[in-house]
């Protein structure tokens, strides 16, 4: 069995939760900058939405914004659902 590294893992989560909001008719980019965590871009009307995948403690979130609400577990049922909601 192969273990991923932190970054590979992280891609993996972004780039599954990308596929799942295209699913949705959302258009987005994934975007990996050469000094900066890699996230996925929204654009919507009021500013870009950018969703990064973060290891907090074991468990992988996707987070978005600055407030506290503003993330959701990276294998919640509804992750996709709560960052769709987000692109509106």
């Amino acid at each position: 069995m192969r273990y991923f590294d932190h970054d590979e893992e992280q891609f993996i989560h972004l780039v599954r939760l990308a596929w799942d909001l295209a699913e949705l008719g959302v258009g987005l980019a994934v975007q990996w900058p050469r000094r900066e965590e890699p996230f996925i871009s929204v654009p919507r009307a009021r500013g870009v939405l950018r969703v990064r995948a973060v290891l907090r403690g074991e468990h992988w979130v996707f987070t978005w914004g600055h407030s506290r609400g503003r993330c959701v577990a990276a294998f919640e049922e509804d992750a996709v659902t709560r960052v769709w909601e987000e692109t509106r």
